[in-house]
C-alpha cells in the first residue's frame, strides 16, 4: 500500500500541478470557456494510461514460468530508466514549467484552436499517466496477490491526495516550495527505483535471461524471512532480499549513491516556490 501511496502521490501531484496551472491561467486571462477542452484532454490521457495499464496487465496474465519472469524482469528495468530519467527532467524543468504552459496556453487561445487545448492538456498528462501505470505495474509484480486491495487502495488514496494539493494550489490558497517537494519526491523515488532493479535482476535470472550475478554473500531468513509479511513489504517498497546476490547488492548501491549524489550535489538549480495562482510570477508557477 505504501509503494503505491508514494508513487500515486508524486506522479498525482506533478499531474495535478499541470492543470491547476492551465486551469488557473484560463481563468485568470477570463477564458473559462475553454475549460473543457482542458478536462477533455486530461481524460482522454488517463483513458489511453488505462489502457496501457491493461496492456501490460494482460500480457503479462498470458505468459507463465520463465517467459512472465522475463518479462516481469524487463518492466521494472524499464520503470527505473524511465522514472529515473524523469527524476532528473522535472527538477530542470520545474523552474520554467508553468512559464512554458502559459506561452502554450496563449498560442492556443489566440489562435481560436481548441484541439491545440486539448492537446496541450493531453500531451503534459500523458507522460505523467504513462510513468505512474509502469511504476505501479511493475511494483505491483513484486506484491503478494492478496494484497491487491491494500495495493489498489494505497495508489486511489495518493491520487486523492494529490488531487487536494493541485486544487488548493488553482485556488490559490496553498504555496507548494518546487525544490523541496521535487528534491524530497525525487529521494523517494530513486529508493524504490533501486529496489525494483535489485528485484528487475532477480526476475531476470530466475527466467534465465541472464546469468546468475554472483555469489549470496549472506541469508538473513532466519532473522526476516522474505516471505513473511514484512519481508514481503520491504520486498515491494525497497527491495529487501534476505539473500541477494553480489551483483544485485552492487547493482542496488552504486544506483542508489550516484543517483541521490547528483539528485542532491550535482547542478542544483534554484528554484522558488508555487506562486498563488491569483499572482502569477516569472520565476513561479
Amino acid at each position: 500500500m505504501l509503494f503505491s501511496f508514494l508513487v500515486t502521490v508524486r506522479e498525482g501531484v506533478e499531474i495535478a500541478l499541470v492543470v491547476a496551472i492551465v486551469l488557473g491561467y484560463l481563468a485568470r486571462t477570463g477564458n473559462r470557456q475553454h475549460f473543457r477542452p482542458v478536462w477533455l484532454g486530461v481524460a482522454a490521457a488517463a483513458a489511453v494510461s488505462v489502457a496501457f495499464g491493461a496492456v501490460l496487465h494482460f500480457t503479462a496474465s498470458s505468459l507463465s514460468g520463465a517467459a512472465l519472469e522475463a518479462f516481469e524482469g524487463l518492466t521494472m528495468l524499464g520503470a527505473v530508466v524511465v522514472l529515473t530519467w524523469m527524476v532528473f527532467w522535472m527538477r530542470k524543468q520545474a523552474a520554467s514549467l508553468g512559464r512554458a504552459l502559459r506561452e502554450e496556453i496563449d498560442v492556443a487561445v489566440a489562435g481560436g484552436s481548441l484541439v491545440a487545448l486539448v492537446g496541450l492538456a493531453f500531451s503534459a498528462v500523458i507522460r505523467e499517466g504513462f510513468e505512474t501505470v509502469l511504476f505501479l505495474f511493475a511494483g505491483s509484480t513484486a506484491a503478494r496477490s492478496d494484497a491487491a486491495v491494500g495495493f489498489v487502495g494505497g495508489g486511489v488514496l495518493g491520487f486523492v491526495v494529490a488531487g487536494v494539493i493541485g486544487f488548493a494550489v488553482y485556488k490559490g490558497a496553498h504555496r507548494l516550495p518546487l525544490r523541496q517537494f521535487f528534491a524530497a519526491s525525487g529521494v523517494v523515488v530513486i529508493i524504490l527505483g533501486a529496489g525494483l532493479l535489485s528485484n528487475g535482476l532477480a526476475e531476470l535470472m530466475e527466467s534465465g535471461l541472464i546469468p546468475h550475478l554472483g555469489p549470496r554473500p549472506w541469508d538473513t531468513d532466519g532473522l526476516l524471512s522474505s516471505t513473511s509479511v514484512l519481508g514481503r513489504f520491504l520486498h515491494t517498497l525497497v527491495g529487501y532480499d534476505s539473500a541477494p546476490t553480489v551483483g544485485q547488492i552492487v547493482a542496488y548501491f552504486t544506483y542508489l549513491v550516484s543517483c541521490l549524489w547528483v539528485l542532491l550535489f550535482v547542478g542544483r538549480q534554484q528554484t522558488t516556490p508555487v506562486a498563488r495562482t491569483s499572482e502569477p510570477s516569472r520565476s513561479s508557477i
